[in-house]
């Protein structure tokens, strides 16, 4: 079905409820579906053939999902974060688009040949529009978002109608939200959690509460006043908010369930959160952009019942994605396409309605049972818990043997000198690669190289060891909390080179 008749089915529920929070600005369920049929006849008027999207949402993120879609366009929000020749580079990738800018980033847009108008003259022109109100067909493509890059050039990674309702109505119940609940959205617009919490929270019926540039003390603000129920964020966010909650002892009373995800989460900050939120439900939430967002979740009753467990094997799912979603059905095969059994190491595969698989100018990389490969190193469990070992491109080749970085930044974490951490593989006229861990020390603390690695091999093998430590007052990540360690790699690489 189409991604618009969850707007209609939200407007059967109650279109007098409050839909979305944005600073001063409040819609109703009606009020916003009355922009959203104006803002798809400013798209049909335009003739256009694409909505680009470059801005910090808020409003403008479900506005311009649900106008698109009723327009029948495809929507692309892009980062506004990027360079101005990087922002182009993607706008000029889309065939004949209309693109919609925030005011603050207007000139960035200057000289891109492109059909603009600002978000302001946006919502002025959907108030007096004349309405449009189609659907498309479920397999006519909905959404398309630009991955992060991080290894390589973007791909344009193609979501259909049928891939996103598919999600949405697997997974939540329609109308199950109570009256008063209210979700705080900080993830980017750019981002597949950004355009799901569009459309889940409206599905099930809760206001809608965007803070467009995070901050922890302004996030915590908001979750008192606004009475927030339920909230989304990165790593990086949840350990700010966590140190926020620590230095003022706020507390959030309202709040009953937090999820978070979008890259690694070390285990002693999900346990400091676990003891400063006992209330609060936590939720792991794994997925990509090809699989319409989420495809695994460790639910707060996993939470509960792996922290602190005697029981070593409960214990470790602390540290896993949980269990597929509904429709999902998942596989880890070897270097040769062999389906491993639990326990055994491999690449991730995924199959389901609400895969895609689909790159603009690549096409479908499903193979030909519909599985996707998400290049992602995993294992499941004996009980079908997931856990993700990090990207296959991210692998160090040290001596000829493999190692997933995620099994030594697992050990090195729990040292407690140690508050972040990324291991990576450098060249090496040796091994290969040598293995480097780079550590963000804990506050007020000065760790000794050396006892760092005594404690990697206590429990690692000796040529799992890092072979350096390395001290950084930061680690770099990606608007979504997404390490990047192609960064980490050149500076390392630069800094020798400057020896």
């Amino acid at each position: 079905m189409s991604i618009a008749l969850l707007l209609e089915m939200a407007m059967s529920g109650d279109r007098d409820r409050d839909a979305v929070v944005d600073g001063d600005v409040r819609l109703t369920v009606g009020e916003l579906s009355e922009l959203a049929d104006g803002g798809a006849g400013v798209i049909a008027a335009s003739g256009a053939e694409h909505v680009a999207y470059v801005g910090a949402g808020g409003v403008m993120a479900p506005l311009l999902i649900f106008a698109s879609a009723h327009a029948k366009k495809p929507y692309t929000p892009i980062n506004y974060r990027l360079s101005v020749e990087g922002i182009s580079e993607l706008v000029d990738r889309l065939p004949d688009p209309l693109v919609v800018v925030d005011g603050r980033y207007r000139d960035m847009l200057d000289g891109v040949g492109k059909a603009v108008v600002s978000s302001e003259d946006f919502l002025t022109a959907a108030r007096t529009a004349e309405s449009v109100a189609e659907f498309a067909d479920p397999d006519d493509v909905a959404i398309v978002l630009f991955t992060s890059g991080t290894t390589a050039k973007p791909k344009a990674v193609e979501l259909s109608h049928g891939n996103l309702s598919s999600y949405i109505t697997g997974t939540v119940e329609f109308g199950s939200a109570d009256p008063d609940d209210a979700a705080l959205i900080c993830v980017p617009p750019y981002h597949i959690a950004g355009i799901n919490a569009a459309m889940s929270n409206l599905y099930a019926g809760r206001k809608m509460v965007y803070l467009t540039n995070f901050e922890a003390r302004e996030w915590v603000r908001l979750a008192v006043e606004e009475k927030v129920t339920t909230a989304t964020v990165v790593p990086t966010m949840l350990d700010r908010i966590v140190t926020e909650l620590e230095r003022e002892s706020t507390e959030l009373p309202s709040l009953r369930n937090l999820a978070y995800g979008g890259s690694k989460v070390g285990l002693p900050l999900v346990r400091k959160a676990l003891a400063l939120l006992p209330h609060v439900g936590f939720v792991n939430a794994y997925g990509l952009t090809e699989t319409s967002s989420t495809i695994a979740v460790l639910t707060p009753e996993d939470h509960r019942e792996a922290h602190g467990n005697t029981d070593a094997t409960v214990a470790r799912r602390l540290g896993s994605v949980g269990l597929p979603v509904p429709g999902i059905e998942l596989q880890i095969r070897d270097e040769e396409g062999a389906v491993l059994g639990p326990g055994e190491t491999g690449e991730l595969f995924v199959r389901g309605e609400q895969v895609s698989g689909k790159y603009t100018g690549l096409g479908s990389v499903l193979d030909d049972e519909g599985w996707f490969p998400t290049r992602d190193i995993a294992t499941l469990d004996g009980a079908g818990y997931l856990f993700i070992g990090g990207r296959s491109d991210d692998t160090i080749i040290r001596g000829g043997e493999n190692i997933a970085p995620a099994e030594l930044e697992d050990v090195l974490i729990e040292h407690p000198d140690i508050h972040e951490v990324a291991v990576v593989g450098v060249e090496d006229a040796q091994w290969g690669q040598a293995i480097v861990a780079v550590v963000v020390p804990a506050a007020g603390v000065d760790p000794d190289p050396e006892e760092i690695r005594r404690h990697a091999r206590k429990v690692l093998r000796g040529s799992r060891t890092p072979d350096r430590v390395v001290f950084r007052d930061e680690l770099p990540t990606n608007a979504t909390g997404k390490l990047l360690r192609r960064e980490i790699v050149d500076s390392l690489r630069n800094a020798t080179a400057d020896k």
